[in-house]
């Protein structure tokens, strides 16, 4: 077959870059398209060697610091690459790719990280954060947010088959595009994490410090519960609620930004690790469970996908709580604290459903399938 794969923008080596690491990897042959590619040197390690076709966008002014400013010609930059003589597209998609235009003859299978939120169920959240929601500048974003919704409606029924990462965005798939979407889930090192089966007197919450992530109810949660210890590894401009949140108390440690090894230690060690934030998927969550880590997490999201209960498995490897709220954590602390039902064992072979070979595996099964039915 001769194939092509359709990437977004590269200007970082990301979660994203990470999927398309992995169809390089299933098609090496394949010829590589993207809107723009201003990916440092030091980190274009993953593409072996090969450099993608980009579009008007790259060539454009200013384009190499701030191309995001030209969303608005995003669908035409993707509607101008040539995708003819190609038995198969495959394109990996958060914003436009998936609006490629392909040939009659060509399998287009798009791999869906989200559709985009700040045109959609976000648009209200983007405009009061970027402060276009009032006057001249936010009346223009509102005009432009519309014309990208529509084309985003009609462009979702180009793709012969798409594939969500989760089933939360298989969700937003259904309701957004009125498309259905198989779930595969993105590729993760699991490798780069080994079990340890003797845990340590610690709770571990890992993050970014910015509002969704919800790292300040976990302070304050454990702040109400002073015999048992939280460390509180990241930073960010949400930090100083976070310190408010964790007043004084002794039991709460901040860690900062730290090491990967180190990281990778603490997560290791830990008794259970922590995630509030509702996320698209949540890498984290099975790097966490890789390590032999039970999780406690909020049940809304990828967690869903990634943690399994007392409920749902005769092996779990964690506990979810409906609410975003330091009662909800407290109550499923001293619920996981009670069972003593959670294995390293099973954690870790939990996360290996998730490792990027399971990853290829179920993208070359995608294709085959869609092409035996086509």
């Amino acid at each position: 077959m001769k194939v092509a794969i359709v990437h977004e923008w590269l200007d970082t080596y990301a979660g994203s870059e990470r999927v398309l690491e992995q169809m390089l990897a299933v098609w090496p042959e394949a010829d590589l398209y993207a809107l723009c590619d201003f990916l440092p040197d030091r980190e274009r390690a993953f593409l072996g060697g090969k450099m993608p076709r980009t579009t008007f966008i790259q060539r454009l002014p200013f384009a190499r610091k701030r191309f995001r400013m030209y969303l608005g010609l995003m669908p035409l930059a993707i509607e101008s690459l040539d995708l003819s003589g190609y038995d198969l597209v495959v394109s990996s998609s958060h914003a436009v790719a998936k609006g490629a235009i392909t040939a009659p003859g060509t399998l287009h299978l798009s791999y869906v990280h989200s559709p985009m939120r700040y045109a959609w169920d976000l648009q209200a959240q983007y405009l009061r954060e970027s402060r276009l929601d009032r006057g001249l500048k936010g009346a223009y974003a509102r005009w432009l947010l519309h014309r990208l919704r529509l084309w985003d409606h009609a462009s979702a029924a180009r793709p012969d088959a798409i594939l969500a990462n989760s089933r939360y965005i298989a969700e937003r798939i259904r309701k957004v595009w009125r498309r259905e979407a198989e779930v595969l889930h993105p590729p993760v090192d699991t490798d780069a994490f080994m079990p340890v089966t003797e845990k340590q007197d610690f709770y571990l919450i890992a993050s970014r410090m910015v509002p969704y992530k919800r790292v300040d109810l976990a302070a304050a949660a454990f702040r109400r519960m002073p015999g048992r210890k939280l460390v509180i590894v990241g930073d960010g401009p949400q930090m100083p609620a976070v310190r408010a949140a964790a007043g004084d108390a002794p039991n709460i440690t901040f860690r900062g930004h730290v090491a990967k090894a180190e990281l990778v230690a603490l997560m290791q060690n830990a008794r259970a690790c922590l995630h509030i934030a509702e996320e698209d998927f949540g890498i984290a969550m099975v790097e966490a469970q890789a390590c032999g880590t039970p999780m406690l997490a909020f049940g809304r999201g990828g967690s869903r996908d990634i943690v399994r209960t007392p409920e749902d498995s005769d092996t779990p490897t964690g506990l979810l709580f409906d609410e975003q709220s330091p009662e909800a954590l407290i109550d499923t602390v001293e619920r996981f604290e009670a069972m003593r039902a959670f294995s390293p064992a099973a954690c870790r072979a939990n996360a290996e459903r998730f490792s990027a070979a399971a990853f290829r595996q179920g993208l070359r099964d995608a294709v085959a399938r869609h092409l035996r039915h086509g």
